[in-house]
C-alpha cells in the first residue's frame, strides 16, 4: 500500500538574514526524474551558519522565504515521471549539486562546476544553498544526485556523508604518497575525516594542526601529531616533525587567514596542498610567488563532491571508514536554535551535530 503524504511538512524557514522559524509548509511534489524522500537526519554544516545569517544573502539563498540544509539522509517516499532506478522505502543519502548535465564542466564530469550555476530552468539546482533544501521533513531531490544506501548505514551515518566526500575530493585531487607523511590543518569534522581517509589511502605518518578540544580529538581519532598553533609556530613544527623536508600533502580544511600560506610552506620540494576549507569572502592572502614556482608546488581548490559520495558509502557499509563516532550532537527538528549554538559554539566539545526532523532511527 502506498503512503499517504500529508499535505503539509515542518521545515526551517528562512524569513530574512538571521530570522528564521520552524513552521508548516506544503509538502513539495516530484517532478520528472525527481523523488520525494522523508529526511531522517540532516547534520549542520560550517556553511549553514553563514547561510542563515545571511552573510551572502541574494546568493545564498538567492531571496527570502528559503529552506536550508544539504548534509541529509532519509528514505523515498514517492518518484516522479520517468524514474526507474528508486523505490519507495529506498535509503539514500543526499549531494548538494546537480549540474546542467550539458555544459562543458558537467560533459566532463564536473557537475559541482556547472556553468549554469544558479538558473534553475537549465536544470541546475544547489540543494541547500540556491536550491530548496533539507532542514524538512521532506525533500525533492533530483536523482542524479542521490546515492542508495545498504541496510547497514545508519541515517546518521548518511548525513555525514557528504562531508566524507568533500574530504575525498580533496584528497583525490592531490593524491596521497604511500608511506608519506601528510599534514592536516584544521581538526573539524572535514578535517577528520581527511586524517582517516590519508590513513587509508597509505600516508605512514599524519600531523594534526589546530588547538583545543578538536585537536585532542584529533589525538584521540588517531592523528600521529599534534601541533597546537597557539603555543608554537605550525611551519617549523610540521617540519621538524618531517625530518626537515617538509610533508608530501598538506589538507587545509579550517579557511582560516593565513592557513593558505603556512600549507605551502609545510610541503617538500614537489609537494602537493589541496584547499578545502572554504574562508569567508574578505580573506585574501599573500603567497609566496617565487618559492611556489622554485620548488614546483601543485595546489588544488576543492569544492564540493562531485563523483565521490557513492565511495563513501560504500567505504562505510564494509567498514573501511568510521563515521558514527563523529557525530556528538543530535536534535529534534523544534530545538534547531540549540542545536545551531551547539555546532556554533562547540558546546560539550561538539564536532558534528545532527537534526532529525522525524524522529531518531531505531537500529
Amino acid at each position: 500500500m502506498n503512503e499517504i503524504i500529508p499535505k503539509t511538512m515542518q521545515a526551517l524557514v528562512l524569513l530574512s538574514p538571521g530570522k528564521y522559524e520552524i513552521r508548516d509548509v506544503p509538502t513539495p511534489e516530484p517532478g520528472p526524474h525527481e523523488v520525494l524522500c522523508r529526511v531522517r537526519a540532516v547534520a549542520i554544516c560550517g556553511s549553514d551558519p553563514e547561510i542563515i545569517r545571511g552573510d551572502l544573502a541574494g546568493i545564498w539563498p538567492p531571496s527570502y522565504p528559503f529552506i536550508p540544509g544539504h548534509e541529509w539522509a532519509g528514505e523515498v517516499i514517492s518518484v516522479g515521471e520517468g524514474v526507474s532506478n528508486f523505490k519507495p522505502g529506498d535509503r539514500v543519502a543526499g549531494e548538494p549539486h546537480k549540474g546542467c548535465g550539458y555544459c562543458r564542466n558537467c560533459l566532463d564530469g564536473r557537475y559541482n562546476l556547472c556553468e549554469n550555476y544558479g538558473l534553475p530552468e537549465t536544470g541546475h539546482r544547489h540543494y541547500g544553498f540556491v536550491s530548496p533544501g533539507a532542514y524538512a521533513q521532506y525533500i525533492v531531490n533530483s536523482i542524479k544526485s542521490l546515492t542508495k544506501m545498504p541496510p547497514n548505514v545508519s541515517f546518521r551515518d548518511g548525513s555525514m556523508v557528504d562531508t566524507a566526500a568533500v574530504a575525498l575530493h580533496g584528497l583525490e585531487l592531490t593524491g596521497i604518497t604511500p608511506g608519506g607523511t601528510v599534514a592536516v590543518i584544521g581538526p573539524g569534522p572535514i578535517g577528520l575525516i581527511a586524517m582517516r581517509m590519508a590513513r587509508k589511502m597509505g600516508a605512514a605518518k599524519i600531523i594534526m594542526v589546530g588547538r583545543r578540544s578538536r585537536l585532542a580529538a584529533a589525538g584521540k581519532l588517531g592523528a600521529d601529531i599534534l601541533v597546537d598553533f597557539e603555543k608554537e609556530d605550525p611551519v617549523g613544527a610540521v617540519r621538524k616533525f618531517s625530518n626537515g623536508l617538509g610533508v608530501n600533502e598538506a589538507f587545509e580544511c579550517s579557511g582560516a587567514k593565513g592557513t593558505f600560506d603556512q600549507a605551502v610552506r609545510m610541503v617538500k620540494k614537489g609537494g602537493r596542498i589541496a584547499l578545502i576549507g572554504v574562508p569567508p569572502d574578505n580573506i585574501v592572502e599573500e603567497l609566496p610567488f617565487k618559492y611556489i614556482v622554485h620548488n614546483e608546488l601543485a595546489i588544488f581548490g576543492s569544492r564540493a563532491d562531485p563523483n565521490t559520495t557513492w565511495k563513501i558509502v560504500q567505504m562505510v557499509s564494509s567498514g573501511q571508514l568510521v563515521l558514527e563516532d563523529l557525530t556528538t550532537h543530535a536534535f529534534p527538528l523544534e530545538e534547531f536554535e540549540k542545536a545551531l549554538d551547539t555546532f556554533v559554539n562547540r558546546r560539550d566539545g561538539a564536532i558534528k551535530v545532527v537534526v532529525e526532523p522525524n524522529g531518531r532511527e531505531e537500529r
